[in-house]
Order: C-alpha cells, then sequence, then structure tokens
C-alpha cells in the first residue's frame, strides 16, 4: 500500500484518481480549497484531508510540510488541481490581477507542492509525481498559441518544471518518476458538459502513470502524456 497524495481531489479529474487509488487500496490524502465539498468527497472516498487556497504558496507550503510530519512521504503524488483563465485574456489584454490569479494556482503552487513533497520523495528515492498539464502549453503541434495567454503560459510551466526535475533526478534512475499529463477535452467544471471525454477517461492515464511497471533502462519518465501515449513538448 502506498501513501498517495491528490491536489484537486474535492472534484473532477482529481477525486476520479483518488478514487481509483483508493480502491487499489493505498492510503489517499485529499488536498483542496473549498473545505465542505472537500470534506464530503473524502467521507465518500474514506481518505484524509487537507483544505487550503493552493494560490497562498506560503500557507500551502506549511500544509505540505504538516502533511509530511502526519503521514510520512508519499510514494504518488497527482496535482491535478488548476483555473481557466478569463476567456479574453490575451497578452495584451490581460490585467496584473488575472495574471497572477492564474499563475499563483496553476504554476506557483505546483512548484511548492514539488518543492516540499516532491524533495522527500527524491530523498527516499521513491517516487511518482504526475502533474496535469494541458496540451494548450505545448510549445509545437496544432492550437499551441492564442488567447487564454495565462492559462497557456502556465502549463507551459509546467511542462517546463517536469523536464527540468526529470533530468535534476536523472529520468527516474534516482527512484523518482515525474510526468506531465494533457487529459484533453474532459466533462469536468471546467471542461464543461459537452467535452468528448469522460472523466475516468480523461484520468486514466494519471492513474497509469502513478502505478506503471518503470524500469529505468527502458522506460521513459520526464515527458507529456496523453491517453498513455508521449506527445511532444
Amino acid at each position: 500500500m502506498a501513501l498517495a497524495v491528490v491536489t484537486g481531489g474535492s472534484r473532477g479529474l482529481g477525486f476520479e484518481n483518488a478514487r481509483v487509488l483508493k480502491a487499489a487500496g493505498h492510503q489517499v490524502v485529499l488536498v483542496a480549497q473549498d473545505p465542505l465539498r472537500l470534506a464530503e468527497s473524502a467521507a465518500k472516498l474514506g481518505c484524509e484531508y487537507r483544505a487550503v487556497d493552493l494560490s497562498d504558496i506560503d500557507t500551502a507550503r506549511g500544509v505540505f510540510q504538516e502533511i509530511l510530519t502526519t503521514f510520512g512521504t508519499p510514494e504518488i503524488l497527482i496535482l491535478a488541481h488548476g483555473v481557466m483563465s478569463e476567456k479574453m485574456s490575451k497578452t495584451l489584454r490581460t490585467t496584473n490581477e488575472e495574471w497572477r490569479r492564474v499563475m499563483a494556482t496553476n504554476l506557483d503552487s505546483v512548484f511548492t507542492a514539488v518543492n516540499v513533497l516532491g524533495g522527500a520523495m527524491a530523498e527516499a528515492r521513491n517516487g511518482r509525481i504526475i502533474i496535469y498539464s494541458a496540451c494548450l502549453g505545448r510549445m509545437s503541434g496544432p492550437g499551441n498559441a492564442g488567447g487564454l495567454a495565462p492559462y497557456r503560459v502556465s502549463k507551459a510551466g509546467v511542462n517546463a518544471l517536469v523536464r527540468n526535475l526529470a533530468h535534476e533526478t536523472n529520468h527516474g534512475a534516482r527512484g523518482l518518476l515525474v510526468d506531465a499529463v494533457c487529459p484533453n477535452h474532459t466533462r469536468t467544471d471546467m471542461g464543461g458538459p459537452d467535452a468528448p471525454l469522460s472523466v475516468e477517461e480523461g484520468a486514466d492515464t494519471a492513474n497509469w502513470l502513478a502505478t506503471r511497471p518503470f524500469d529505468p533502462a527502458t522506460d521513459k519518465t520526464g515527458l507529456l502524456w496523453e491517453e498513455r501515449q508521449i506527445v511532444e513538448w
């Protein structure tokens, strides 16, 4: 049984990740902002939980450190939280407030979680970090530019963080795996009810990365994945 920490765990993709991990017998700690919804979700799954506004990275750091003290070092860390930027948030139309709102949640808090929890996982030489990114954050391929600037740039930052951390930790040879996931257009609160993929389908790749067999001599980490396939940055 592994210890898993899942952010954004009160709903959507994070809840589905937590549900699958819990059903597989793992201990799961949920982290999310809305305390009432989080408590309800944790009760449904039989999980521990911690409520925190992850955009407040100083407070978030304290919560992640408390999780380490209380539960120990996780073997699985899934960062599924995030926000979309305003519809018309093009680079030349975005306010400071909107830019900071999106960056604080989508990138700064990801760094904080990885810095605290991932640091302990790296020291233990045993762990898997899966971070929800987006194909909108890619630097190549179709639809990778134009509009939604804070969101796109924040996800490009997540991709860069994943790639850099994987290099720093020798691409899995030291026991720590780190990967980014593009869940594609999924029927979540963000994706809307008309999205083509179910939550189960959108969460599948992250669940697979959290539990797949890994041989550093032949398998790969430090990449962007979609539907269990590598997507070019």
